[in-house]
């Protein structure tokens, strides 16, 4: 049996060799006229050139996709960026420390646009410990506050602090905002916890991405500083 039986050539062989051989199609230049392949779009066959115009054709329509993809998410996130400046700012010019965890939550409703905001916030200054905003608060929903180093995005599964809501039954899906000294993750115990809810299932869905949300909670938490001891 002689040597090229025991290793019959393959095609990574061929691929191989013209991949290493850029004059072979120079000097067999009728094979690229003569090469037919079958078409995706049918079972008609086409010459080579005309499906590598197919398939760079393809490239660019799926390169475009990819361009108006990442243009709409660019556009969305300065839509969002600027909803946050303009909460924030107003933040900044509430005087009254009684009013500012109200106006808080109703300008997260009206710059962002969500049917149910509510917050509660504890271990506050005595002066604010009879305020709607610092009752209602169990021990549970404190440790559970504390416990989370990032906001939740999910159903409503029944969790305490929905009860926080004006209409809790309709909250199918909820977002919830950790408020603690520093960032999101800082360690620590929270002081307070921010619930946003949806009718929708799909507003607040689980994977949601949550960068937005983080910043949004560090902001509240540093403008509702002020109602802490000192």
């Amino acid at each position: 049996m002689g040597k090229d039986e025991m290793n019959p050539i393959t095609e990574d062989d061929i691929a191989n060799y013209l991949a290493n051989s850029p004059d072979f199609f120079e000097r067999h230049a009728q094979l690229l006229a003569s090469v037919l392949l079958t078409s995706p779009h049918g079972n008609r066959a086409v010459s080579l050139q005309e499906r590598q115009a197919e398939m760079l054709r393809e490239k660019i329509k799926a390169l475009e996709h990819r361009i108006m993809d990442m243009v709409r998410h660019g556009n969305e996130n300065m839509v969002i960026t600027d909803r946050i400046h303009r909460w924030a700012r107003t933040l900044l010019l509430v005087q009254s420390n009684r009013a500012l965890p109200p106006t808080l939550v109703a300008e997260m409703q009206t710059q962002f646009m969500v049917p149910q905001v509510a917050m509660k916030v504890w271990d506050v200054d005595p002066r604010y410990a009879n305020e709607p905003f610092a009752q209602g608060v169990s021990e549970d929903a404190k440790t559970f506050a504390s416990s989370l180093t990032q906001p939740y995005c999910g159903v409503n599964s029944g969790i305490d602090v929905v009860r926080w809501l004006d209409e809790p039954l309709t909250a199918m899906s909820i977002a919830l905002l950790p408020l603690r000294a520093g960032a999101v993750n800082a360690p620590g115990p929270a002081f307070g916890m921010m619930v946003l809810a949806s009718p929708d299932p799909q507003r607040f869905q689980a994977g949601l991405a949550t960068d937005f949300l983080e910043r949004i909670a560090e902001l509240a938490s540093a403008a509702l500083s002020r109602l802490r001891p000192r």
